[in-house]
């Protein structure tokens, strides 16, 4: 990527970087300050709120991207509703319960041996030997 000055529409300023179909285009960790990408307004408690992208990151010569944001019109995550919660807590429930005796395990129960707490399991493998 040659180096180049874009006018970031914005806020007028000049930055490296370049522009392609139209958007302006960085190398990975070259965004000028004010953008972020979505996976970075999670981290600070933000989301887009319905704003469009207007820039991306490029890199791994230009094979991998990232839609840019801008920061100041971020909004704050409105987090998991209720319900949502309610419907995660019934998964792990499930995922923590054992099949054949149905006792609910402070942890999740192993896939491989058909999700069956440590005392059914050892009852098996005796049977099976």
């Amino acid at each position: 990527m040659s180096a180049r000055v874009v006018r970031l529409p914005w806020n007028g300023q000049f930055w490296p970087g370049r522009v392609v179909d139209g958007v302006p285009t960085f190398g990975f960790r070259s965004a000028p300050p004010g953008l972020a990408t979505r996976r970075q307004l999670r981290e600070r408690g933000l989301c887009p709120g319905g704003q469009d992208w207007v820039a991306q990151l490029k890199w791994r010569r230009g094979r991998r991207w990232a839609a840019l944001y801008r920061l100041d019109l971020a909004q704050p995550s409105p987090g998991a509703t209720t319900a949502q919660l309610v419907s995660l807590e019934k998964a792990q429930r499930v995922l923590r319960t054992c099949t054949e005796c149905g006792r609910i395990a402070p942890y999740r129960l192993p896939r491989f041996n058909g999700r069956r707490c440590w005392p059914c399991d050892s009852s098996h493998d005796g049977e099976a030997a």
